[in-house]
């Protein structure tokens, strides 16, 4: 990535503005057209460097206050059927195959949301059902501190 990249990523991640032609102010703010902003966006994408821009919810506010992190024992020959019936559930956000040790044989992390712990149950034992999974651990979020979305190139001074 050169320094224009990395300064159409930084204004990208920040908050989209909410007027009538967004990627023109934003196109503004780092220097360049509104059609080269589009264009390198679309390049982004093509590349998989991006992979969307959307809205965020405030899923608290939303009435989805029930999260559970669920760590799941599952067969290393069916990691990636498995990971991916779990990731197409739309009830999990995240699904990531993780290292395990002796200690802790938990090797699929599931989070998964919903409005009440009974709803995140129920996913969880539909989960389990159609993968046949028989071991897992729930970890309910008690508390939030900090959810963010990463934002990339933050620190580094970007030549103009």
């Amino acid at each position: 990535m050169d320094a224009l990249d990395k300064k159409i990523i930084k204004v990208m991640q920040n908050d989209f503005p909410l007027v009538a032609k967004p990627y023109e102010e934003l196109a503004d703010r780092i220097g360049i057209s509104e059609a080269e902003l589009l264009e390198r966006l679309k390049k982004y994408k093509q590349n998989g460097q991006i992979r969307k821009m959307g809205a965020v919810l405030g899923h608290y506010t939303a009435g989805f206050s029930a999260n559970v992190l669920c760590a799941w024992v599952v067969p290393k020959e069916k990691m990636d059927e498995t990971g991916r019936a779990m990731a197409a559930n739309a009830a999990v956000s995240h699904c990531y195959d993780r290292t395990t040790t002796p200690e802790w044989p938990y090797n699929v992390y599931t989070m998964i949301h919903a409005r009440t712990h009974n709803e995140c149950n129920a996913i969880v034992d539909e989960l389990a059902r159609e993968n046949n999974l028989d071991r897992r651990v729930m970890l309910y979020s008690v508390k939030e501190w900090k959810k963010t979305s990463m934002h990339y190139f933050q620190d580094e001074k970007i030549a103009q």
